[in-house]
C-alpha cells in the first residue's frame, strides 16, 4: 500500500506540475493579449492564486509521495491537501481530475499502509 501511495503520489505531483504550468503559460497569454487589443481573451479571476497553487500543491503532492513508505500519515496529510488545493484552484476539469484523483487515492493508500504491517517491514520500536 505504502509503495503505491508513493508512486501514486508522485505522478499526481507531475501531473499536476503539468497543469500547474499550463495555468501560468495562460495567464502570461492573457496578460500579453490583453495588452495589446484589450477585450479579446479573458484571463482568470484569480491569477495569483493558481500561480500559487500550480506550485505549491504539486510539490507537496510529490513530498507527501515520497513521505508515503517511512511517514504514510504525514505523507497522507500532503497528498490530501494537495489534492484539495489542485481541486479548488483549479476547478473540476477532465485533466484536473487526473492529478487530483490520483493524489486522493494516494492519500487514502498511505493511511491504510500506515495501520498495516506489510511483509518485510522493519519492526517497530
Amino acid at each position: 500500500m505504502k509503495q503505491a501511495a508513493s508512486v501514486l503520489g508522485i505522478i499526481g505531483g507531475l501531473l499536476g506540475l503539468v497543469i500547474g504550468i499550463s495555468y501560468a503559460g495562460w495567464i502570461a497569454l492573457t496578460g500579453v493579449v490583453e495588452a495589446e487589443v484589450p477585450g479579446l481573451l479573458a484571463g482568470p479571476r484569480n491569477p495569483g492564486l493558481l500561480k500559487a497553487v500550480g506550485v505549491a500543491a504539486p510539490i507537496l503532492a510529490i513530498a507527501g509521495g515520497a513521505m508515503a513508505v517511512l511517514r504514510p500519515l504525514i505523507g497522507a496529510l500532503c497528498l490530501s491537501l494537495a489534492a484539495g488545493l489542485m481541486a479548488y484552484a483549479f476547478g473540476v476539469g477532465f485533466f484536473v481530475l487526473f492529478p487530483v484523483v490520483m493524489c486522493a487515492i494516494a492519500a487514502i493508500f498511505a493511511l491504510l499502509g500506515s495501520a498495516t504491517k506489510e511483509p518485510g517491514a522493519m519492526p517497530k520500536s
